[in-house]
């Protein structure tokens, strides 16, 4: 959006919260060229299931966000519309995604170490008749 097409009535505030919409609209337009470069299949082909899901996931909310905004530029109340409902689907698929990538990136137990990492770090007391023994044995030397 240029800056000539931004009616000079308004207050000066206005103006630059229109010139960094425009500009984010100016990206947002150059990034979905950049991606409807690529055919779908070429892009999830590069892809594992994992970020395959996340392109989807990610396509789908932008997609139903870029609704949303139009819905409220319509006077339409998007709270009270169908796409919030979907937005918060896509949202919670977005979680068990994050989750899964989390569980990913956790390290993993090796249950084996961990057990006698803890035994041998606990104290154990002599038992009572292993002093006795000992005691016996050297009186004997």
């Amino acid at each position: 959006m240029a800056a000539e097409e931004i009616n000079e009535d308004y207050p000066v505030e206005i103006h630059e919260y229109l010139s960094a919409f425009g500009n984010s609209i100016d990206a947002v337009d150059e990034m979905l060229k950049n991606m409807m470069s690529v055919s779908r299949n070429e892009l999830l082909q590069k892809l594992n299931p994992l970020e395959q899901a996340k392109v989807d996931l990610v396509s789908a909310y932008t997609l139903n966000s870029m609704f949303w905004v139009y819905l409220a530029t319509q006077g339409v109340n998007p709270k009270e519309h169908p796409v919030k409902q979907e937005l918060e689907r896509i949202r919670v698929y977005m979680n068990r995604v994050k989750e899964m990538t989390d569980k990913k990136k956790a390290g993993k137990l090796d249950r084996g170490a961990a057990s006698r990492f803890v035994k041998n770090a606990l104290w154990e007391p002599k038992p009572k008749n292993a002093s006795k023994v000992a005691n016996k044995e050297k009186s004997k030397s």
